[in-house]
């Protein structure tokens, strides 16, 4: 438990990427490319499958609620990063910090939920293809989609509340946003029940569903392998191929993160993993979920080729 003087700190300042003063323009420019790139993607794949009815299925349906939450979770994170970059705002109030890291968590956890329903999604259209458009009909989608969400805010809810209950002794964020480790490191005295729960919202966001993707994938792979011809077989793992490269890698990047022991932290060490959960991983969603899939490429071909004839 730590302990220092308390004088009731109502402002932040971000350390940022203080460390990496002479490459600051140059991170601003590649996260400025990459912010650009992930907004455009994720835009492009809501619109995509609002607008081609063939994609009107429960897949592409949870994947445009995960495109959409991850545009979010992207503007609450990169807008102000990357102005601190250019020196433009190096400081956030008391309420400011709480309500990035509600609005951070609350679409981190929905991700990783989402991530989960779709492996479900899966499941049921491999293992139990018969059964596909009975189990998986749009109400249930609806239920599950909105079940997550609300689920994610109100995990999110909990920890910020009890971080933000607590007596800041210092103002200096050694981060470039609000995320829990970096904050609760500002606190006067941190409870242990305070790092139990931080533990707690960890297994239900990244461990829980983790697990219970990792026993569908079992089940898929195993009913694959079932499946006489090579080509059968290919075809059927290339329905999730490109899902299990997103998991593996937002999973990852999430287990590193909020696992990692204490004493084994480094600065910037968990700068370079928040980058890759911040600004790496949502861009993979259209690029390795999306515009490598066929059917969402055909959409779009079709889309433009109305535009061009028009």
């Amino acid at each position: 438990m730590k302990r220092a003087n308390c004088t009731g700190v109502r402002e932040f300042i971000f350390q940022g990427f203080s460390n990496f003063q002479e490459y600051q323009l140059t991170l601003f420019v590649v996260f400025l490319a990459l912010y650009i790139l992930t907004l455009a993607g994720n835009v492009i794949i809501v619109t995509i499958i609002r607008i081609d009815h063939h994609l009107h299925t429960p897949m592409y349906f949870f994947l445009s609620v995960l495109s959409t939450s991850e545009t979010f979770y992207s503007l609450v994170i990169i807008p102000r990063m990357l102005a601190s970059l250019v020196g433009l705002s190096q400081t956030i109030s008391l309420e400011g910090c709480g309500t990035q890291l509600f609005f951070f968590l609350g679409f981190a956890i929905t991700n990783c939920l989402l991530l989960a329903v779709m492996g479900y999604d899966r499941y049921v259209a491999i293992c139990n293809p018969l059964r596909y458009s009975i189990v998986m009909n749009w109400r249930v989608c609806v239920i599950l989609a909105s079940s997550v969400c609300a689920t994610g805010f109100f995990l999110s809810l909990v920890q910020a509340v009890s971080i933000f209950r607590l007596p800041f002794c210092h103002s200096l964020i050694e981060h470039f946003f609000c995320d829990v480790r970096p904050v609760l490191n500002l606190a006067c005295a941190v409870p242990v029940i305070n790092d139990i729960l931080t533990l707690v919202i960890s297994l239900l966001a990244i461990t829980a569903p983790a697990t219970f993707l990792f026993i569908s994938y079992v089940l898929i792979i195993s009913t694959i392998l079932k499946i006489a011809s090579a080509e059968g077989r290919k075809k059927t793992f290339a329905t999730c191929a490109s899902h299990l490269t997103v998991v593996v890698i937002h999973y990852g990047c999430a287990s590193i993160a909020y696992f990692k022991p204490k004493s084994e932290n480094t600065r910037d060490q968990d700068q370079l993993i928040s980058v890759t959960y911040t600004v790496i991983t949502p861009l993979l969603n259209p690029v390795v979920y999306s515009l490598r899939n066929k059917e969402v490429q055909d959409a779009l071909r079709k889309v433009l080729g109305r535009k061009s004839l028009s």
